[in-house]
């Protein structure tokens, strides 16, 4: 059994500690461009010593254990060496994406038209004063710590908001559907019991 902690966890017997990531790709497999093949992506995790390496659909979602805390940047170093291109990673533990679900400000939105983009990091007050709530109506949007979640009434394939929150945000982040979040947070469940 592993038992999780918020960034590293509690022991097997012989005292390895050990902590639950999905890691979140940015970009990739997404209209033909930066193709990463899920077998490669697996193996390459794998030998980086991650275990119970699994991905979830085409989109750069990876599932792994690690005996070390992980950062994103060894990650992206690693996709690159492999792949060739730059690719942004940004790690959720079970418990931080148990807060994203719990924390949802769109309780009673049709969840196909919920998205959460997960950022590489936390943008400033300031930063998050300053966007435009109005502009892109009937869209909406709030920002929570290093999470962005997107309320798009008319779907996600034309709106501008994404690209626009990109531009004012300047942190890299990747969307994934409400969908996808809550099978991620199943799977990632799983692996911690």
């Amino acid at each position: 059994m592993i038992f999780v902690g918020a960034h590293v966890g509690c022991a097997y017997g012989g005292g390895i500690r050990v902590a639950r990531y999905v890691a979140l790709l940015r970009g990739v497999n997404l209209a033909g461009k930066n193709k990463v093949p899920m077998p490669e992506l697996r193996a390459l995790f794998e030998s980086l010593g991650h275990t119970e390496v699994s991905t979830y659909i085409q989109s750069g979602n990876v599932l792994l254990t690690s005996v070390r805390p992980l950062k994103p940047k060894s990650l992206e170093t690693a996709l690159h060496d492999q792949f060739g291109f730059l690719v942004a990673v940004m790690l959720r533990t079970p418990q931080e994406l148990e807060r994203v679900v719990a924390s949802n400000p769109f309780k009673g939105a049709d969840t196909s038209k919920l998205h959460v983009g997960f950022m590489a990091g936390e943008p400033s007050r300031q930063v998050v004063d300053n966007l435009d709530r109005d502009r892109f109506k009937p869209e909406e949007f709030v920002v929570q710590g290093h999470d962005l979640y997107l309320h798009l009434p008319n779907g996600v394939g034309r709106t501008k908001l994404p690209a626009y929150l990109d531009r004012q945000l300047k942190i890299p982040f990747t969307i994934r559907n409400w969908n996808t979040v809550m099978k991620l947070l199943e799977l990632i469940r799983k692996g911690t019991d």
